[in-house]
């Protein structure tokens, strides 16, 4: 039998973590700007009305960020993806573009990791390691791409033995017809599926 939301998201157990959510990727001048269009359509409201629940309610949040060396050196070349994403797009150490996006209202509470390679923020990274220390069991995942990055991240985290719960109104890919498919029909078999309001709800003091 299945925990209800509120047991599931407890805050004691429970991160939200933020995938992608910087200049480079959502942000005005983003490099796809399809996808940072998307995102600011849907995921990045709900993101900045669930984040300052998580917070109030003494859930842990940590914010995953893409960057690479100028010259590409350590970072992955063996998929047309990264070609795309090394085009006119600065994610070097420091700049605008691996800044996380004002909606997220970073606070000092929070962590922030980088990582220089992959398509997701788990593998090979210190996401695994700093959840485990923080006595997580339960990861709400949030931001960018349901094509790509959110659902390495669900299979990356079912796989390492975590709950994982997405709320859809958090998370954006493209087309919207094809994320709310891959939603419907893959993640929703590896994770529960919810909305920013029920998580929400679910940490307000009973």
């Amino acid at each position: 039998m299945r925990p209800d939301l509120a047991e599931l998201v407890a805050p004691a157990h429970t991160a939200v973590v933020t995938q992608e959510c910087q200049g480079a990727i959502v942000g005005p001048n983003a490099g796809l700007g399809v996808l940072a269009a998307e995102a600011r359509r849907v995921a990045l409201p709900g993101i900045a009305r669930l984040l300052p629940a998580a917070r109030a309610a003494g859930t842990a949040v940590v914010h995953c960020v893409v960057q690479r060396r100028q010259d590409g050196r350590g970072a992955n070349h063996n998929a047309r993806l990264f070609a795309v994403g090394a085009t006119g797009v600065d994610i070097t150490p420091g700049s605008p573009g691996t800044e996380l996006v004002p909606e997220l209202d970073v606070q000092p509470s929070d962590l922030v990791l980088h990582r220089w390679h992959g398509i997701g923020p788990m593998g090979g990274t210190d996401l695994d390691a700093v959840l485990r220390n923080l006595g997580v069991r339960t990861i709400v995942a949030v931001g960018v791409s349901v094509n790509v990055a959110i659902t390495n991240l669900v299979m990356d985290a079912v796989n390492a033995a975590y709950h994982v719960v997405v709320p859809r109104d958090a998370v954006a890919g493209i087309p919207t017809a094809y994320a709310d498919a891959v939603i419907d029909n893959t993640l929703s078999l590896l994770a529960t599926i919810t909305t920013t309001d029920d998580l929400i709800d679910a940490w307000r003091p009973r």
